[in-house]
């Protein structure tokens, strides 16, 4: 390796990188209300758009290209949490905080303005860039201003950002459309992204700074923006515009392949590579991607296949599988914010998830043994239950690599792991996809799904494909649960309760 590579970048964290952080209560709870609300405004987005797709396909007149309206800007955030996170430990949290807002507001604007629907889709994917930088910077942010200890029961508050935009996106986004103009889901981003901004700028200001000259590798974030994008468009279209076994999927799959093949080689011959070897090597962060892959990305899935499970197994009403889908988001909510509340507390904060993932794997198994036995209270009942286990996810995985990193990789940290989060829900949705049409010809399966919910199709395929879609969710869960075990505890500094000026990061 090169003798440029900065040294301390390869030593662990230890107390003499504390700074302390001219930061007081007042503004520290001013940061925090700020990141919220900028939180909250990329996860509406995620939401708010599904329910005036077939008004927006209508008045665009192009109903054939819809699903790229939600793929442009599922592709590009996934790729700026990674990018953004980076940028940030060069250029610090504010500027790159300010720049992701404005984006993101800007791709609003265009979105609203769009005179077709690739004008729309152009419009999403720069709104994405602006909405995947928001997560991991509000996340770093609160890792510059608190103590590792400190951070868990605020990290956790994401969580509730989260449930809250699942809830009032799609009933948001259906009034807006039906009693005024679809155009309304994407203005109503100007005020909220005005708040935002004007909330966090002078209070960023006061941040602690951990940012150092770096050189971005521009070659190696190339490579892995373009291996994720080839991997993304493969998911995205297997089985529905193409076949798995297709020459389009397939090339698409090797060319990922050989692209993530010479990112590895990139992290490994670049002076300074876009994601710094001590990250790399450091065993805590391996573990705790990996977990997160699994372990988040199995909660995305579910989100999004629970509902199509009331509907086809059960089924049951759309209105009955929204509120099923309350029901899960509430009770991962809740186990959200009990494990900040408890790994604050614990020296042994391993032991958040690992009782957690065993009560989603249980909660998987009885759904695979009886999948078509359930009413609609009981599937609630249950996927409460099994929230809350999966739930301790989203803390835990933020906190523990935050607490392996050193301050001035914070941004990286933060950003990778937002970025196989999303890449793991991205694979999880398309597996489960796979499992449910993968008895069905590629181009009768949207017809076949049609049909059942118009109720003119049985549900015994559907039941036993949904079998194997928990039995796959249960073995996602516990690749998290291993990878869980295989983190070494490293004591989480910092005093239980925030005090009168909160500390940095202590890395």
């Amino acid at each position: 390796m090169s003798s440029s590579r900065d040294s301390a970048a390869e030593a662990p964290p230890t107390d003499h990188h504390v700074t302390p952080a001219p930061v007081d209560q007042a503004t520290v709870r001013a940061i925090i209300v700020g990141i919220m609300l900028a939180m909250f405004l990329s996860a509406l987005e995620q939401t708010i758009v599904a329910p005036a797709l077939p008004t927006i396909g209508r008045s665009l007149s192009d109903m054939d290209n819809l699903s790229w309206v939600v793929t442009a800007y599922l592709l590009s955030t996934t790729l700026a949490t990674a990018l953004f996170g980076k940028l940030s430990d060069i250029y610090g949290r504010r500027a790159l905080m300010l720049i992701s807002v404005s984006v993101f507001v800007l791709g609003s604007v265009a979105c609203a303005l769009a005179p077709t629907l690739w004008a729309l889709v152009a419009a999403r994917a720069l709104q994405g860039l602006g909405g995947g930088g928001i997560l991991p910077l509000a996340q770093t942010v609160v890792a510059d201003i608190l103590s590792p200890r400190e951070r868990p029961m605020v990290q956790s508050y994401s969580s509730v950002m989260f449930m809250s935009a699942s809830i009032l996106g799609p009933v948001l986004g259906g009034f807006l459309t039906d009693y005024i103009h679809w155009s309304m889901i994407f203005w109503i981003n100007l005020p909220l992204g005005a708040a935002a901004l004007l909330m966090t700028n002078r209070a960023l200001l006061r941040l602690p700074r951990h940012e150092r000259p770096h050189r971005l590798d521009i070659f190696g974030a190339a490579l892995m923006v373009a291996a994720a994008v080839a991997l993304l468009l493969a998911l995205s279209w297997g089985g529905s515009h193409y076949g798995w076994s297709s020459a389009p999927i397939l090339g698409l799959l090797g060319l990922s392949g050989l692209l993530w093949g010479l990112f590895g080689w990139r992290l490994m011959t670049a002076p300074e590579p876009f994601i710094p070897l001590s990250m790399v090597r450091e065993p805590v962060v391996g573990a705790i991607v990996v977990a997160g892959f699994f372990g988040i990305g199995t909660i995305i899935g579910l989100s999004i296949f629970m509902p199509l499970y009331i509907e086809l197994v059960l089924g049951q009403s759309a209105s009955a599988s929204g509120l099923v889908l309350i029901a899960f988001m509430g009770g991962a909510t809740i186990g959200s914010l009990m494990a900040g509340r408890l790994l604050s507390r614990l020296d042994h904060y391993k032991r958040v998830p690992m009782v957690g993932l065993p009560l989603g794997i249980a909660m998987l198994a009885i759904f695979a043994i009886w999948p078509d036995r359930f009413s609609v209270p009981e599937v609630a009942a249950l996927l409460v239950f099994g929230g809350l286990g999966m739930g301790t996810m989203y803390p835990t995985t933020t906190v523990i690599i935050q607490n392996a990193v050193l301050p001035h990789q914070l941004g990286t940290a933060t950003g990778t792991l937002n970025f196989f989060r999303q890449l793991g829900g991205a694979i999880v949705v398309a597996v489960f996809g796979a499992i449910v049409l993968g008895g069905f010809d590629v181009h009768a399966s949207g017809a076949i799904v049609l049909e059942r919910l118009s109720g003119t199709a049985g549900a015994t395929d559907f039941a036993n494909q949904f079998r194997f879609v928990f039995i796959a969710a249960a073995s996602f869960l516990a690749a998290a649960f291993l990878a869980v075990l295989c983190i070494v505890e490293r004591p989480l500094r910092g005093p239980s309760a925030r005090p009168q000026s909160a500390p940095a990061a202590a890395e």
